[in-house]
């Protein structure tokens, strides 16, 4: 039986769906709190956390971010959510061009990591190109730093509801809990307004985690009370 107690790493090996290969994509379209939710509502995304990157300022923070901008970084699995998927849905979610009355702080920006996904980041904005009929401006580079923010930012909209928050305690005793989960992901999505709850439990009846885990999650989106 679940015991409310377990440790972090406890909690994401139970729950958490297992992936043979894990990708990281990092990318910045605006506040991060919408993108945090949508991406996290799509299957195949593992985990997702918000932060900071693409400036120099040491040790960014939501109040003092310097020339950083507010990023999201997505961890998937390929075998079921490819990173051309992820950069459609990055491009078609946001005006890349427009300009940034706070600085850097909003900017579209995009960090790869390694030759493949720089080489698959140019095929796609090729593709976005052509859809948007102009030249896309969002800032490219290799990845350098991503510092997370403040665990108040993360799974945002999940937590502006405070009596979920307290039915899934014994799913989550700590609120950092919440941040490298799976299931935490989706219900952040969820409230949101991404996706079905009859298409959330479909999903997480197909994880690939063990019977009486499965039967934990599925019992809790029946009896949670929004």
């Amino acid at each position: 039986m679940f015991q409310g107690y377990q440790t972090l790493e406890e909690l994401i090996e139970n729950f958490n769906p297992k992936a043979e290969t894990v990708e990281t994509a990092t990318f910045g379209m605006g506040c991060f709190w919408g993108p945090e939710a949508m991406f996290g509502s799509l299957p195949g995304v593992l985990q997702t956390r918000v932060g900071f990157a693409g400036g120099t300022t040491p040790n960014p923070t939501y109040r003092h971010m310097g020339d950083h901008t507010e990023t999201l970084e997505v961890d998937f699995d390929p075998a079921v959510i490819s990173y051309e998927e992820i950069l459609r849905k990055f491009w078609q979610n946001h005006y890349p061009n427009r300009g940034n009355y706070k600085g850097r702080q909003y900017i579209s920006l995009l960090r790869y990591r390694g030759e493949q996904q720089k080489k698959t980041i140019g095929i796609v904005k090729r593709e976005m190109e052509k859809s948007l009929g102009e030249p896309i401006e969002t800032e490219i580079a290799a990845f350098d730093k991503f510092t997370p923010a403040d665990e108040r930012h993360q799974k945002y909209y999940l937590k502006r509801y405070p009596n979920t928050l307290e039915q899934l305690k014994d799913l989550f005793p700590k609120p950092e809990h919440l941040v490298d989960s799976t299931f935490a992901a989706r219900l952040n999505g969820f409230v949101k307004g991404y996706g079905k709850m009859k298409e959330l439990k479909n999903e997480v009846g197909s994880w690939n985690i063990n019977e009486e885990n499965k039967e934990i999650l599925l019992n809790k989106l029946e009896t949670i009370k929004w």
